[in-house]
């Protein structure tokens, strides 16, 4: 009795642990955790989240717009100085979308069931990536996400020209790789949607993410065009073969802005001191000089430029653009100055109804930039079959006219085919061989005005419109920017990666140039 009562106790406590602990690990998880990524979520995310930029960013730079006012902190450049808050928000690109796009690869790359929307990431990634080598040069792009999925806290930074040659055999793969057979991703924000799919859904959404797909080619093998001809032609002629957006029914647009979900684009232009922003006055002049039917949707007069709410003159002949070099105390000797209006200046301001309103669609890649594409790379020789140099810049040209039709504000539709027929009989407009380069560089300069990353690396990469230098000072030695630094927060966070590719690219100013940004 002795020995059995000396095991009452430990046996009761051996009991009371096996029935305390009876469901414990059930009961102490947190009901509200997120236990299970969707992959499909986060990929919407990913596609609305692709950074459009600022209008103190690449806009500036092309001479379609600008801060007029030099108070220190909106120094940046509108006056040729190298600050940190207009170099970092295109970085977002990295710190948000390519996460985010990583983390949906390492769920879906080894689940049959998710085949399309993994060839969809792999594509909006180069897409990307594309834009990140575009703006800044090297960038981290094998080590890019994996801080989470593979503790690299400190990725390197991979050279410009390998990331575009594995861009290129990235795009041709998942673009090949997309099929009918396979799933329909309702998650996708362009051509998704549907609750339920069925073979034409599914047929219809790879149709038009092919065209996404051999559309991005299209635009890195025109990237070659100042480095390597050849190279060039035979990425051009694979992307056309493949199949590219031919109609605004295939733009890759976000249009599903609200009060609820706003387009915050312009939120600085509305919200804080409108009085200080304008467009520029070569865009306008381009505008004005040739009938453009876009200027009252862009640019409007006010009559208190610092209330967007004001009255407001949309009228051709009663706009004028800021002059680039010039601020608020220069601009007193500029020849021909117009003075002040109200807290203001008197010159054209953004359409706040139309072009910067808080619903106004964003443009990834449209059928209009695609047309202006084929019309050089059919000018140059590099397609064959299709249509005329003419007719391709001028279906670019109207295609660009007709995305007005999705912009609040606008009549219906925004611009009639009279409208449209006058304007490309215009003499500064009409198409001709002689002038085919600048025309077609022109248009594609206008088209971009509110996708300024494709804008600025189209003007770098042709070399037109010819602009004059910003001659605020002499920061950049009399020439122009051709990149943006990198945040300076890379510096103080990856010291070592940075400072690697800043000696591999020259420096880490505004005028090194970006590998196909031939002189």
């Amino acid at each position: 009795m002795k020995k059995n009562s000396g095991l009452i106790i430990p046996l009761a406590v051996a009991l009371c642990f096996v029935s305390c602990t009876k469901g414990f690990e059930e009961k102490n998880q947190d009901p509200y955790a997120i236990t299970k990524i969707d992959a499909g979520l986060l990929f919407t995310g990913a596609e609305r989240g692709m950074n459009v930029g600022n209008w103190d960013g690449e806009q500036t730079i092309v001479q379609q717009y600008m801060n007029a006012y030099n108070s220190g902190a909106t120094a940046g450049f509108n006056f040729n100085e190298d600050v940190d808050g207009y170099n970092t928000p295109r970085w977002s690109v990295y710190t948000d979308v390519i996460k985010s796009l990583a983390q949906i690869i390492s769920l879906v790359k080894d689940d049959p069931a998710s085949r399309n929307l993994y060839n969809m990431v792999q594509i909006w990634k180069a897409f990307a990536f594309m834009t990140l080598v575009d703006t800044y040069g090297d960038v981290p792009y094998s080590d890019a996400g994996k801080g989470y999925l593979g503790q690299i806290n400190y990725p390197k930074y991979d050279k410009m020209t390998d990331i575009y040659a594995d861009l290129y055999n990235e795009l041709k793969t998942a673009t090949a790789d997309l099929s009918a057979s396979n799933e329909y991703v309702t998650s996708d924000l362009f051509f998704g949607g549907a609750t339920s799919s069925t073979p034409a859904l599914i047929t219809a959404q790879i149709a038009q993410w092919k065209k996404i797909g051999y559309s991005l080619l299209l635009r890195l093998g025109m990237r070659y065009s100042k480095i390597d001809a050849v190279k060039a032609a035979s990425i051009v002629q694979e992307a056309f073969a493949g199949g590219v957006i031919l109609s605004n029914n295939d733009n890759v647009v976000v249009k599903l802005y609200n009060t609820a979900v706003p387009n915050n684009f312009s939120n600085t232009q509305r919200n804080v001191t409108p009085r200080f922003y304008y467009l520029a006055e070569p865009f306008v002049n381009q505008l004005k000089s040739t009938g453009d039917p876009r200027l009252k949707y862009v640019g409007a007069s006010y009559a208190e430029p610092n209330s967007i709410t004001s009255a407001r003159d949309t009228t051709t002949a009663n706009q004028y653009g800021f002059p680039v070099g010039y601020d608020q105390v220069t601009v007193l000797n500029y020849p021909g100055y117009r003075g002040t209006k109200g807290q203001g200046q008197n010159y054209t301001q953004l359409n706040y109804d139309v072009v910067a309103n808080t619903v106004t669609p964003a443009f990834f890649i449209t059928n209009s930039q695609t047309q202006l594409l084929l019309a050089e790379a059919k000018f140059r020789g590099w397609i064959t079959g299709g249509s005329t140099t003419k007719q391709y810049y001028e279906a670019g040209v109207r295609a660009a006219l007709d995305e007005w039709n999705l912009f609040p504000g606008t009549f219906s539709p925004a611009i009639s085919d009279a409208e449209k027929n006058n304007y490309l009989l215009q003499p500064a407009i009409a198409y001709s061989d002689a002038k085919a380069l600048e025309l077609i560089n022109t248009q594609y300069w206008i088209e971009c005005f509110t996708n300024g990353a494709e804008g600025f690396a189209n003007w770098r990469r042709s070399g037109f419109p010819v602009l004059q230098p910003n001659k605020y000072n002499n920061n950049l030695n009399g020439g122009f920017v051709r990149r943006m630094a990198y945040p300076n927060e890379e510096l103080s966070k990856n010291a070592d990666n940075y400072n690697t590719a800043v000696t591999s690219m020259g420096g880490d100013g505004l005028t090194q140039r970006v590998f196909w940004d031939k002189p």
